[in-house]
């Protein structure tokens, strides 16, 4: 057995890191190890696990709370169809969903929702219905229209995929659809750092309905967010970079403004790899809000992660790769932070990768929980 602990993650620190009373907002923090084999965490203010969700199917990648018909919170849940006989592209994909449900918090399946093509975020939206983020293979007429990444690097068979979004009822009835291909340029839209894959062209991560009913979506590989008109379907605002660079979870905040992780894994505009967290106020696509390190590289999570505005002003932090999360001010002092700890096996294999990784968490008031209690 070794001496010193293997894994660097264990080493440099687990648990609640610090919590500065006065500043920070109090309340409960949501969140599921990304590689565990279902578990849905919450935990207090002082990192004590308050309640703990043991669902049927590993993350796929993360779960939050929303109300349901009779404004009940409930747990919304992605979860991870294992199929160990699925030999497609997202059946193999450590990213893949499969299903979306609802649960209660003593853990009952109140209602559930699968699809194939599913993956990385479902989303309740308020007339009741699902918004799922699926995938599809590209014809060979658009993969060529694809500009950027290394070339030769489509998948097996020389294929390419690229998303599609559907609206469906929980009976599995789709009311609503749009493919990217049909209303991306893949020019204008292509793939950003020359050193990406082809294997997919968009790999979106975020879908999120608006307060207007138009949606919000995160493509990570042309490194752009778009807002989507329900009407029309057409993309009626985007933005990329230099504000951001392989993004995740854009969402709207009260102000009309879209807060942003701004992961930075591979920036055209900068040669040192480092994350921020940005608001983009959508009249003039300027950054009205930013947080990174002073030494950028300090906080860096080349995947995943999320971030979110609290009631009070500050911003919770997820920074999934090293499942770090933390609170800041706006003016960027840190009042909050915590490291999951958590750690699980990304495979079965001896020399599996061990990881704490959270794809994203959340903050709730005490009266939330009291509610769903």
């Amino acid at each position: 057995m070794p001496k010193v602990d293997q894994v660097k993650g264990r080493r440099i620190g687990l648990g609640l890191r610090g919590h500065d009373e006065e500043q920070a907002y109090q309340g409960f923090t949501l969140f599921c190890a990304n590689t565990g084999p279902g578990e849905v965490f919450l935990i207090d203010m002082e990192g004590n696990v308050a309640h703990t969700w043991d669902m049927p199917y590993p993350p796929g990648l993360y779960g939050y709370i929303t109300d349901d018909a009779e404004g009940t919170p409930v747990l919304f849940y992605n979860g991870k169809v294992v199929d160990p006989e699925d030999d497609s592209f997202v059946g193999q994909a450590p990213w893949k969903g499969g299903t979306v449900l609802e649960a209660d918090w003593d853990g009952n399946i109140l209602r559930e929702l699968k699809h194939p093509d599913h993956h990385h975020d479902g989303r309740k939206l308020r007339n009741g219905n699902v918004l799922l983020l699926c995938i599809a293979e590209l014809e060979e007429e658009h993969q060529k229209k694809v500009r950027g990444g290394r070339p030769g690097s489509e998948g097996e068979g020389n294929k390419m995929y690229a998303d599609y979004i559907v609206e469906m009822t929980w009976d599995g009835e789709e009311v609503w659809r749009w493919n990217s291909w049909e209303h991306l340029d893949p020019w204008e839209h292509g793939i950003a750092a020359p050193n990406e894959g082809r294997e997919e062209w968009t790999h979106g991560n975020t879908v999120f309905e608006m307060s207007d009913g138009n949606i919000l979506v995160s493509f990570r590989n042309p490194c752009k967010v778009v807002i989507i008109d329900r009407q029309t379907n057409e993309v009626i605002w985007h933005v990329g970079p230099p504000h951001i660079a392989q993004q995740h979870a854009p969402n709207e905040l009260e102000n009309g403004n879209i807060l942003i992780f701004d992961n930075g894994t591979s920036r055209i505009h900068h040669n040192i790899p480092h994350s921020r967290v940005v608001e983009i106020d959508r009249e003039t696509r300027e950054e009205a809000w930013s947080y990174q390190e002073k030494y950028p590289s300090d906080f860096f999570s080349p995947l995943i992660s999320n971030a979110s505005r609290l009631p009070n002003g500050n911003t919770l932090i997820c920074e999934g790769s090293f499942g770090r999360f933390f609170e800041v001010t706006p003016e960027g002092e840190v009042v909050w932070e915590y490291v999951n700890p958590h750690f699980c096996a990304t495979s079965d294999e001896p020399d599996a990768l061990i990881s704490n990784r959270v794809f994203r968490c959340y903050r709730y008031g005490a009266d939330v929980i009291e509610r769903m209690r």
